[in-house]
């Protein structure tokens, strides 16, 4: 992959990697979820997508990773996109589905691909999996709007979150003829899809900072 290689392969409790369309997250999603099982026998590592064939091309490019380690590819038995390696860790890709995921617990490594399109419901319906063993926590994705917990956590979410942008014009994969183009098609598709951008959603009578700024400013009435 020819861009440069994220920090967050290395670790953090807490990250978001907010990045450009084909930038190449799936694949390193994939390395990052086998460098896990790989090295801390018995560790569990969860992936959610918003469907899945997404969750099915993270399995299929985990299992590469997994055979250039010369380990034989084999599902956990239980988990129809699943590797289970030597040394009892697993990996499992999840397609989003609120009341379908929970059941798991003692995650060591908790990963939403797509993150912008899962639902909230779905975050905080997985999060409490890294209760028992304060596992990490990783979103990955491009934005869609100013809305859902990706925006939050990557605008308001504290310093306890690691955040990495990397953008289009970043990234050697990308032609700049391609993205010159795309540009010319649509400034705020670019923006969002492309610069990483949390635009406007199309429509919104009010901006999300006014939206803000107005329950800021609201006093509950006295009674």
């Amino acid at each position: 992959m020819a861009c440069p290689k994220p920090e967050w392969l290395r670790g953090g409790k807490r990250g978001i990697l907010n990045c450009s369309r084909q930038w190449g997250k799936s694949t390193v999603a994939a390395a990052k979820a086998v460098h896990r099982a790989y090295s801390e026998p018995g560790s569990l590592t969860l992936l959610l997508t918003p469907s899945g064939r997404q969750s099915g091309e993270f399995m299929r490019k985990s299992k590469e990773f997994v055979r250039r380690l010369g380990i034989r590819v084999r599902g956990d038995g239980e988990n129809k996109a699943s590797v289970l390696f030597p040394n009892g860790s697993r990996i499992i890709g999840l397609p989003e589905s609120a009341a379908k995921v929970r059941g798991f617990s003692n995650v060591s490594l908790l990963m939403f691909d797509e993150a912008s399109r899962v639902t909230d419901e779905t975050y905080l319906t997985m999060r409490p999996t890294l209760a028992a063993s304060d596992g990490d926590l990783w979103l990955m994705s491009t934005p869609n709007g100013k809305r859902g917990f990706l925006y939050e956590e990557w605008a308001h979410g504290g310093p306890a979150w690691e955040r990495i942008l990397a953008t289009g014009p970043d990234c050697s994969r990308l032609e700049k003829r391609f993205l010159e183009e795309e540009r010319a098609k649509s400034e705020r598709h670019f923006r969002q899809e492309y610069l990483c951008e949390f635009v406007e959603r199309e429509g919104a009578a009010f901006s999300q900072e006014s939206i803000d700024k107005a329950f800021q400013d609201f006093e509950p009435m006295k009674i």
